[in-house]
């Protein structure tokens, strides 16, 4: 079972080799980011018995990401004996003459298949102990697989810590900025209101007929429009949330990658409600942060 007191990197890989029942084989098992769990296999078809057993130990630790598992095993030399499988002739042959008919039907000649060529298909010609793995090579294989895993969890386990690291750093500094943002507000609006009042005067020098309640009263909309204590209030919120996430030990990928959306639209509003050079580049700052923290969350299971 995936540890729940830890961040795991969906990035994972693991190798390992064995050799028994006059075999040598190699396992594989890769991951890469992925918008849900997929995983595909990668063996000889006479050792698809045991898909089962991997897709239910994989799925145990693995819950998000694109996942491969090769397994590629051949017989240890002085040993190649190979004959006719007679199942896999009667396919290829039964497919030969059909194909034939159907092209005689047409009037449509084909050059005759060789012997060769026959020979030449996947699985006429095996070696015989490939049609049915033993049993004592196949709990050879099964007794491989947990180390593989152990393995492949540990570097999963050792990226999604080195992603931990890095992401609790970026919400530091997005808190940082936050709190930047906040200790402004009071300067930028005693400035706003002075460029209220002026704007204000300016109007009304030029325009004595105007009405002054319904002018205070444009102003007050523009003043409640450009408050910004909401978004600075939601980005300190978000930064509590995800903290909350990272610490959860669950897989958070998809939680985070939103969380970064939502960052993402408070930083957006606060440029635009700025008003104000500091603030600015305050939201500027913050923007750049954000994206280079969802490419960290990409990476998180």
């Amino acid at each position: 079972m995936a540890s729940t007191e830890r961040l795991t990197s969906m990035t994972g890989f693991a190798a390992r080799a064995g050799q028994a029942e006059g075999f040598t084989w190699s396992w594989e098992l890769r991951s890469v980011n992925g918008k849900g769990f997929d995983l595909r296999f990668r063996m000889p078809d006479w050792l698809g018995v045991l898909e089962a057993d991997l897709r239910k130990q994989v799925s145990a630790i693995v819950a998000r990401g694109s996942v491969s598992l090769n397994l590629r095993i051949t017989r240890d030399a002085g040993d190649n004996a190979v004959e006719i499988n007679p199942d896999a002739l009667a396919r290829v042959l039964d497919a030969i003459a059909q194909i034939e008919d159907q092209a005689g039907s047409k009037g449509v000649n084909l050059t005759p298949a060789s012997a060769s060529d026959v020979m030449n298909f996947r699985g006429v010609m095996d070696a015989p102990q490939n049609r049915d793995a033993s049993a004592a090579l196949l709990s050879a294989l099964r007794a491989d697989i947990a180390p593989l895993l152990e393995s492949f969890d540990a570097m999963r386990a050792t990226e999604g810590a080195s992603l931990h690291g890095v992401l609790t750093r970026q919400l530091d500094e997005i808190a940082s900025l936050t709190d930047q943002a906040q200790g402004l507000l009071a300067d930028r609006a005693d400035d706003m209101q002075n460029n209220f009042k002026a704007a204000i005067a300016r109007v009304m020098n030029n325009r004595a007929d105007l009405d002054e309640f319904r002018i205070a009263q444009e102003i007050a909309v523009l003043a409640v429009k450009s408050d910004v204590t909401e978004e600075i209030d939601r980005l300190h919120a978000h930064v509590s949330a995800a903290r909350d996430l990272l610490a959860s030990g669950i897989p958070v990928g998809r939680k985070l990658d939103f969380l970064c959306q939502e960052f993402n639209r408070e930083a957006n509003t606060l440029c635009s409600k700025a008003q104000n050079a500091k603030l600015t580049e305050i939201g500027l700052a913050l923007k750049v942060l954000i994206d280079q923290m969802r490419e960290q969350v990409q990476n998180v299971e």
